[in-house]
């Protein structure tokens, strides 16, 4: 619903997201493996914070930004994909303003945060295989929890931002969304406004929030590589990079398709290829995290094992 210009209100009360397709049999089809997907990543997830809050070996600081990662993760497709498979099956595909507003920012804020936890579990990696007789002096209890915290804030004060300067635009219509969920972008090229300061603003915490996290995460294994490089035992070498190889693997697939959505041009967007990199950014990473974890971790074998009475 919208009410035209000229009235005395002008603004929409809804917007319609058009998802992917609009044939009944094509949507069943997705609704099947979007289903699959999402609860394969919140079984997945929520396994890794059950074993990690189960066995006492795990409750060290690697695996306690691990545990917080699975957290993000099925906030992430939590925020999204039940709505998407409701619109799926329905008739209609209407959410309200309100209901907007709230799904941007909190897949944002998570979205942000997920961001700075892995600057965070890049540098428990540095510290682990720089400093491994001072791992647990450096990384208390006390600084873990500070730094989580942390973590969690700016995602939450970055993405508030990001959100009201959004959704304080004048939608006077249409008020049709090309996406599957309210992503920022997409409903701010229905603004019936100009939105140069506002894709500046944008701009900007993209830059604090993904070039930044990420050239210090690059910084980071710069300084491992080179301690790594100065073991003498080629089966030390090894294991220091095997111990790395997970937490690189979620960083690429998270941060690629981040910066190919959030770090270019307005004028760039394609709307239905930023929808198949938006899922795959969405749905394909938070079910890739435990899979990466789990089958390359002996501990987390171990943990499962013990946990399943074996």
């Amino acid at each position: 619903m919208w009410m035209p210009p000229g009235q005395n209100q002008s603004w929409v009360s809804e917007f319609i997201l058009l998802g992917f397709s609009s044939d009944t049999t094509t949507n069943r089809i997705l609704f099947g493996a979007f289903l699959l997907l999402y609860v394969s990543s919140v079984l997945g997830n929520g396994l890794i914070i059950t074993l990690v809050c189960l066995d006492m070996h795990l409750h060290t600081p690697m695996y306690f930004f691990l545990c917080i990662l699975s957290l993000l993760d099925m906030s992430y497709v939590t925020t999204t994909v039940p709505q998407m498979l409701v619109h799926l099956l329905s008739l209609s595909q209407t959410i309200s303003f309100a209901g907007c507003w709230l799904q941007m920012y909190i897949f944002g804020a998570v979205g942000l945060t997920e961001c700075i936890l892995f600057v965070v579990m890049a540098f428990d990696r540095y510290v682990a295989i720089c400093y491994p007789l001072r791992y647990t002096v450096i990384l208390s209890w006390g600084l873990c929890t500070q730094l989580s915290a942390g973590t969690w804030a700016c995602g939450f004060f970055f993405s508030l931002i990001h959100t009201f300067s959004t959704m304080r635009l004048p939608y006077c219509g249409p008020n049709r969304v090309n996406h599957y969920f309210c992503e920022g972008p997409s409903v701010r090229d229905l603004a019936c406004l100009d939105t140069h300061v506002i894709e500046m603003v944008d701009l900007v915490i993209s830059v604090f929030m993904v070039v930044a996290p990420l050239s210090l995460i690059v910084a980071s294994y710069i300084r491992i590589a080179q301690a790594i490089l100065k073991f003498k035992s080629m089966q030390a070498r090894c294991k220091a990079f095997s111990t790395c190889a997970s937490h690189l693997t979620v960083i690429t697939v998270f941060y690629a398709p981040a910066t190919y959505l959030y770090m270019r041009p307005n004028a760039s967007y394609s709307p239905e290829q930023d929808k198949q990199v938006s899922l795959f950014y969405n749905v394909f990473t938070a079910l890739l995290n435990p899979v990466v974890y789990s089958l390359r971790n002996k501990d987390m074998k171990r943990a499962f094992l013990k946990v399943m009475g074996r």
